[in-house]
This record gives structure tokens, C-alpha cells and sequence, in this order.
């Protein structure tokens, strides 16, 4: 039974299967590798500055000829502003000092040297080709005048609704994304006329839902038809694929299953602590970005937990953890930071080409595909 679905030809590819924008992993030679097999390659490219961003599209577009895309975010609560508003009790921004205080003391108990970058002590924390990205209304706007203005072949709006660039991407051509993890933002995003809609349930990696994968992609799919749904989370071999085609959706974006691989641009050690796991080893936080991500546990999660601090929107989560993890990462420590990923890694048992593991998923899926038609037969 050959992997085909509509979704396929709306975006140009040969199998339903789109790579996850994952930031820092999600690199222009994973995203080239990824379309080249067949897929859709997406750039995770949340934290790149509006420069860097036109070279690694640039620089994507010199690895491969087929379609690709690029995720950003766009978190409404930050490009509103919305957590600078007056309210109760000291602001964000006045509990950062106290929070980092405590980063501080974790870090001399680890042993970690805090790095010198020549940035802004409170600046969120994404190193980008030497400079901070700081996540505000104008970084994610400079992005998106970058995404218009290169006209790539799709846009994935990791977080937040696309809505106000709809028709700029529309007249370019672009084939426009949106992840959600709940029915109703589903619905906001499907007003705004997004071509797809990725349903990414709590299984996943990264930010997630609430609401797990299996129960979220149906429901997701019946209150936005006829729009395409693609599913996400825990999805990580071909009869997860199979599952998510089963329940309604048109194809898969899948993460993690691609964070062990010879081109994702996370660091070896961090490669390795995905092979090393199992499904239990991963932990729902907000001690890294402040939103509930899932990520593999850590002492950093560990120890933010039972501090009992309470964790900052975003995006001054960051200017906390940021240091941290930048020391963990020049340390090498797999105990500290070895990165985000989902419930799936348990089926990850060694760092393979993209391309193989593109393959393998998609041969996996027509199995489970064929023998539940069999079964049935």
C-alpha cells in the first residue's frame, strides 16, 4: 500500500511526512535531507536572527531543488506585550534578578562557568551567529518580513496565528501552517485561513498540549474539515504514521525521530542522550521557556521543581534558564542539558542518516497500513 495522501500534492512531496521545526535541530541540512527523501523539510528557525534566518533559507535552497518551509513563533502573549502590563505583585521583569540568583547558585553547585557572550545580561537566550535572540513583537516581526520577502514554499507558525500575514504569504505562493494544541485555537487559526493545521498533542516534544495525541487529532480534525490536518506527538516509526491516517489526519509531522541524526544540528552528546532513553525519561516544564515543554529529564528540570520558584512567561523564562543552559551545552553535560524530545525516543536506538530514517517511517507505515487492511479483509 503506497504512502499517498492529498497532502502530498498540496505541498509538492512524495510521502505525507513533514519534518517538525525544531528549533536549533531542525537545521537547513536536516530540512534539505528531509525533503530531498521526500518529505518536507521545515527550518526550526524560532530563535535565529532575521539575518541568519535569510542565510539558512539561502543556504537550503542550495542543498536541495524541493519544496521546504520554515517555522517561527509567534506567541501572542509576547507580541502583545501582554505580560509588561501593570497588574499584582512585582512584574516579570522585576522577578527575573531573584530567579537568575537561584540559576547562579545551580550553577556553581554543578560546577558550570556562566559564558561570556558580550550580550545583555537580561537578554532571552538563543546564541545566533554571535548575538542574542531577544523574543519581542519586533524580532518576530523582522522574522516574518523575511519569511514574505524570500517567498519560501511553506510557513509553520510554531506557535500563535498567522492571521495578519495570511495574505502577504497567500500571494506569494506560500503554503501556510499552523501547530495548535487544543480544538479551540484550531478554530481561531482555521478563521484565519491557514492551509494545514498540525494537531500536536501532549506526547510531543517541545511545546505541547495538554490533551494527548490520540484523543486530540480526531477532535481536531472534525471542527476544522475540510482543512488538512497533519498528526503530531509521540509520532516516531511508521505505525504511529499509520495511527495518526486512521483517526483522520492527512500525513505526520514528526520531531524526534529526526533529533537522532547525522545532519540535526543538536550536539552529538545530546544525540547520544536520545538513543540512551526510554519513554519514562521525559518530563513536561516550564523551567526552560516558560511554557509546558517536554524535554528529557534533567538536573536543571529537576532542581527548578523542587526549588518551588515559580517559572516566568515568556519570554523571560529565558533570561533564567538561558545561561544555564548555554554552560550545560559548552560543557558537554548530558545531565543538564540534553534537550527536548518526546515520548517516542524509546524507538530511537542509534544516530542514523535522515534520509534512512525518512525511509523506514514510511515503509513502516504502508506495513501497518496493509496488514490493518488484511485484517480486515
Amino acid at each position: 500500500m503506497k504512502l499517498h495522501t492529498p497532502i502530498c500534492d498540496l505541498l509538492g512531496i512524495k510521502v505525507p511526512i513533514v519534518l517538525a521545526g525544531m528549533g536549533g535541530a531542525s537545521t537547513p541540512k536536516l530540512a534539505a535531507a528531509v525533503s530531498n527523501a521526500g518529505g518536507l523539510g521545515i527550518l526550526g528557525a524560532a530563535g535565529c536572527q532575521p539575518e541568519e534566518l535569510r542565510a539558512w533559507i539561502k543556504e537550503t535552497r542550495a542543498l536541495t531543488d524541493k519544496p521546504f518551509g520554515v517555522d517561527t513563533l509567534l506567541p501572542a502573549s509576547v507580541r502583545r506585550a501582554k505580560t509588561l502590563e501593570p497588574g499584582k505583585g512585582p512584574s516579570p521583569l522585576e522577578q527575573v534578578p531573584k530567579l537568575q540568583a537561584f540559576a547562579r547558585e545551580f550553577m556553581e553547585k554543578e560546577g558550570l562557568t556562566l559564558p561570556h557572550t558580550g550580550a545583555a545580561p537580561n537578554a532571552p537566550a538563543r546564541e545566533s551567529q554571535g548575538r542574542r535572540a531577544v523574543f519581542s513583537k519586533d524580532f518576530f516581526d523582522a522574522q516574518m518580513e523575511v519569511v514574505v520577502e524570500e517567498r519560501v514554499p511553506v510557513y509553520a507558525a510554531g506557535l500563535g496565528d498567522p492571521g495578519p500575514w495570511l495574505d502577504r504569504l497567500h500571494k506569494n505562493g506560500t503554503v501556510v501552517m499552523a501547530v495548535v494544541g487544543a480544538v479551540r485555537h484550531a478554530r481561531k487559526v482555521a478563521e484565519s485561513r491557514v492551509d494545514i493545521i498540525v494537531a500536536q498533542g501532549h506526547d510531543a516534544g517541545g511545546h505541547n498540549s495538554p490533551v494527548g495525541t490520540m484523543a486530540l487529532i480526531p477532535q481536531v480534525v472534525d471542527a476544522v474539515a475540510p482543512i488538512p490536518v497533519l498528526g503530531a506527538g509521540g509520532i516516531t516509526d511508521g505505525r504511529g504514521v499509520a495511527a495518526a491516517l486512521m483517526l483522520g489526519a492527512a500525513g505526520a509531522w514528526i520531531g524526534s525521530a529526526f533529533l537522532a541524526t547525522d545532519e540535526a544540528g543538536i550536539q552529538d552528546f545530546q544525540k547520544q542522550a536520545i538513543v540512551d532513553s526510554d519513554e519514562e525519561n521525559t518530563v513536561v516544564s516550564k523551567s526552560v521557556t516558560g511554557k509546558p515543554a517536554r524535554l528529557i529529564r534533567s538536573k536543571w528540570t529537576q532542581a527548578y521543581a523542587e526549588s518551588g520558584h515559580e517559572t516566568l512567561p515568556m519570554p523571560f523564562q529565558s533570561m533564567v534558564s538561558g545561561p544555564v543552559l548555554m554552560a550545560g551545552t559548552m560543557a558537554r553535560r548530558a545531565d543538564i542539558v540534553p534537550g527536548f524530545a518526546g515520548q517516542g525516543i524509546g524507538m530511537i536506538h542509534a544516530v542514523r542518516p535522515a534520509a534512512e530514517v525518512l525511509r523506514d517511517i514510511v515503509a513502516g507505515a504502508e506495513r501497518a497500513l496493509a496488514a490493518a487492511a488484511n485484517s480486515l479483509g
